[in-house]
């Protein structure tokens, strides 16, 4: 689908082509007005994108030129990356730490890059010519972006009672709070397809509720929220002989207060997208002046929990997945007549396995059951079992077709950002900081905005990914959460991101166009031949690739090492007969994405390492590096970094080095005896973790000046002691750390009160665990006035609590954990 990633591979190659031309950099002189041509070709072509979007359904060769433009585009994007890639060469040909020959190399000179580069862009503007002769051919015309404002769908208030099933609970629950005085806007939030509209009609047709609301209205919303448009809906749903022509909004603004003569009224409103508070504000302003207001109800359905927040102050009423007794019951009410089931047992034998693909929809169960409905023939049946979802026929009301309503309206690039979650296996658990590096590394994230960083726009995407309930989060941690997709959802994603991501096994066959590969077979024998032909390949995922042959593992990765030369992403983790790493390595320019997390049997890294000049997240726990080459500092984009190192100490750490680092986890560094003074240069770090450095005896006093650090996690460090007293020097000082976690920690007997005190504005939660040796609370802790939770277990040495702090201030808002 086309349409799903033009827009935005558009947007990013006109944000990135945006600081290259006209900057007056002499070096870029030499093809200005190439990148220039390029940028005036990309806009052109953007400014009729919305109509090329609205029309390549229905016209073939504008969908293929689409793609030709996509393929393009990607392309252009290889290249302009280019520039970042001689950019950081430059910036660290001076670096102390480069190695005198790698510094040689990083001083060759500019002219035969120029001369290069001149040549791709001319070659990208040739290329686009040809496709623009024929891009003009399709008259498209300049339009607003409609998007995100085609989304619509009607619903009315009439109920199907087949469709009432497993939901009394939740119909219960809205009665109650319809009774109730106050809370006059009454939310209903879940992902599409689990049945708000069908709870909204039942509770609408209930007759209690007939006989509480005199009036009772109902209105799609579905589209923009346009108040004249509503107000209309709202009269013709009260009285449809009204046919007098209104159109300003005083007229409609009257004759719904004539029609509703200040009765009391319930109001549903279906299906509302809107997030704009403003416009909800102006629509509950008119519904207030009404003289039944304040008796009156609201029921919303949306599938966005921050449209909820805006329209009502409760908490919304989260539907559920339906059991799967409730949808299978709901299959055979639509697959069969009357009792047929009974005469077919062999069918319902299949279709419990189709309801099972429906992990608790209630819509995708009923539009099995509308597909099989008076088919009697086995292979049917078993089709639609094996079958992909996407592919079977369904109308503008089936599963699919209803979620991807919901993925029209999220913004171009989060819509590239969900299909390309359509790499991993279904029932994947997501980790929240990995999904956001996986995004960073393949330039899917706009620019950060103010103070924010790439990670903050990460959370702020996945959030919006949440509240439109097309992810499910399992679970929070310190700094990360863990999270879902339903199966229709990565369904849907796998529709939409076709020819750019796919998982590959032995039987696989593989677009040259892919973008994005997962190998994952663990009877995976030989390479396909298909990977050899890959060449735009930027993002490798290998997992549980042959368990049986050790031979294998090595002769795939270096194949795509020396083959993916746009590489963004390379995650290896726990191959464990992987012994060295590919030469090539350092000729993967682009790479941004290395975990190489668990490969025990790497014992030191090839030469060519250090040129990963563009690398922002490096994994590397698991493998036992006799020390930390000080040329690891010259890798200056490092965002995210986590090491196991085998020597006593670290190298020094510089100013300047790892500017831009936010995460540092030294992972069983077990002969570690102290951290470098010089840690105080990360003045980016975010989030410490040291675990299993078991010879590590204290931390340095440096860390003060770690202004930014948000998490410190120390975990089974047998010798280390925390105590960190504040000096009179110290006084001005201000941190921001707001979580503390403390893990199996023999020697522990203070807590670090120089970080604690100096971040009392900040500290949300501290946790003790499984500390021996740990005896008592300091009593300046009642000092820290943000913290939120205290959590104490398994430290044998503190049976009580200490007397004389004030734990009622201390526990102001929630939980104090101690066992």
């Amino acid at each position: 689908m086309a349409e799903a990633f033009l827009a935005s591979i558009t947007a990013v190659v006109l944000e990135k082509l945006a600081p290259l031309i006209g900057n007056g950099v002499r070096s870029l002189l030499f093809y200005n007005s190439e990148l220039t041509k390029l940028r005036d070709s990309v806009t052109s072509i953007q400014a009729v994108l919305s109509d090329a979007e609205r029309q390549q359904h229905q016209n073939e060769k504008l969908r293929l030129c689409m793609w030709k433009l996509r393929d393009l585009f990607y392309d252009a994007e290889d290249v302009i990356d280019g520039f970042k890639c001689e950019d950081l060469r430059k910036q660290v040909s001076h670096h102390p730490d480069l190695r005198f020959w790698d510094r040689l190399a990083a001083k060759r000179l500019h002219g035969p890059f120029s001369i290069k580069m001149s040549l791709k862009i001319e070659g990208i503007n040739e290329r686009l010519s040809k496709l623009e002769t024929e891009w003009v051919t399709f008259g498209l015309r300049e339009c607003s972006n409609h998007s995100r404002h085609d989304i619509h769908r009607d619903t009315q208030s009439f109920v199907n009672p087949w469709d009432v099933i497993g939901r009394c609970e939740e119909k219960r629950e809205i009665l109650h709070l319809l009774m109730r005085p106050g809370n006059s806007v009454i939310p209903i939030v879940g992902m599409g397809g689990l049945g708000k509209t069908t709870v909204a009609q039942s509770v609408y047709n209930d007759p209690q509720v007939t006989r509480l609301f005199p009036r009772k209205i109902w209105v799609c919303v579905s589209k923009e929220f346009d108040l004249p448009r509503l107000l209309k809906l709202m009269i013709h749903s009260i009285n449809p002989e009204e046919r007098r022509d209104l159109s300003a909004l005083d007229a409609l603004h009257n004759c719904l207060r004539r029609l509703l003569q200040d009765k009391r009224f319930l109001l549903v409103l279906d299906d509302v997208w809107n997030d704009n508070p403003q416009r909800w504000a102006e629509f509950r302003g008119i519904l207030s002046s009404m003289g039944g207001w304040f008796e009156s109800k609201i029921i919303v359905t949306t599938r966005s929990s921050t449209v909820a927040s805006i329209m009502s102050s409760i908490d919304p009423l989260e539907l559920k997945y339906l059991p799967h007794e409730d949808c299978l019951e709901l299959f055979k009410k639509w697959a069969f007549d009357d009792d047929d089931e009974q005469r077919h047992p062999n069918l319902m034998r299949i279709g419990e396995d189709i309801v099972k693909r429906c992990k608790g929809v209630p819509l995708a169960a009923r539009t099995f059951g509308i597909l099989l409905h008076r088919k009697t023939d086995e292979s049917d049946w078993i089709s639609v079992r094996d079958g992909e979802t996407w592919r079977l026929e369904q109308s503008g009301h089936g599963i699919l077709p209803v979620l991807k309503l919901s993925y029209d309206h999220l913004p171009p690039r989060l819509q590239r950002c969900l299909a390309l979650l359509s790499l991993y296996k279904k029932d994947e658990i997501f980790r929240s900081h990995e999904v956001i590096q996986l995004w960073m590394a393949n330039g899917l994230l706009e620019d950060p905005n103010g103070k924010e960083e790439w990670e903050d726009v990460g959370d702020r995407y996945l959030n919006e990914l949440l509240s439109s309930c097309l992810v499910q989060k399992e679970k929070d941690y310190d700094n990360y959460f863990v999270f879902r997709m339903h199966d229709l959802v990565h369904d849907l994603a796998f529709k939409v991101s076709q020819k750019d991501c796919k998982t590959v096994s032995c039987q696989t066959t593989v677009d040259e166009a892919v973008r994005h590969l997962l190998i994952s077979n663990d009877k995976l024998k030989v390479v396909p031949e298909d990977l050899k032909k890959l060449e735009r390949v930027r993002t490798l995922i290998i997992q549980e690739v042959s368990k049986e042959s050790n031979t294998i593992d090595k002769s795939l990765i270096d194949l795509c090492v020396s083959k993916f030369k746009k590489l963004r992403v390379l995650r290896l983790r726990s191959q464990s007969s992987l012994t060295s790493l590919h030469e090539d390595i350092g000729k993967l320019k682009h790479l941004r994405d290395l975990d190489l997390a668990g490969c025990h049997g790497i014992r030191e890294l090839p030469s060519s390492f250090y040129k990963l000049r563009c690398l922002q997240k490096l994994r590397m726990s698991g493998i036992p590096l006799k020390q930390l080459s000080e040329s690891m500092t010259c890798l200056i984009e490092l965002r995210y970094l986590e090491i196991t190192v085998k020597a006593k100490h670290l190298p020094e750490i510089r100013e300047g080095c790892w500017p831009c680092l936010q995460y540092l986890g030294l992972i069983e560094c077990d002969n570690l005896e102290c951290l470098p003074q010089g840690l105080k240069h990360l003045t980016s770090l975010r989030r410490l973790d040291l675990l299993g450095c078991s010879n590590l005896v204290s931390l340095p006093r440096s860390m003060k000046f770690l202004t930014k650090l948000e998490g410190l996690s120390i975990s089974s460090c047998k010798r280390i002691n925390l105590q960190m007293e504040p000096g009179e020097e110290d006084d001005n000082l201000q941190l921001s750390l707001k979580t503390l976690s403390l893990w199996d920690l023999g020697e522990l007997r203070d807590l670090p009160r120089l970080l604690l005190e100096r971040s009392s504005s900040t500290l949300r939660r501290i946790r003790i665990k499984n500390c021996n040796n740990f005896e008592v609370l300091p009593v300046w802790l009642e000092r820290l006035s943000s913290l939120h939770e205290l959590e104490i277990l398994n430290c044998p040495k503190m049976p009580t609590l200490p007397e004389g702090m004030d734990w009622t201030g201390l526990i102001r808002h929630l939980p104090f954990i101690y066992g």
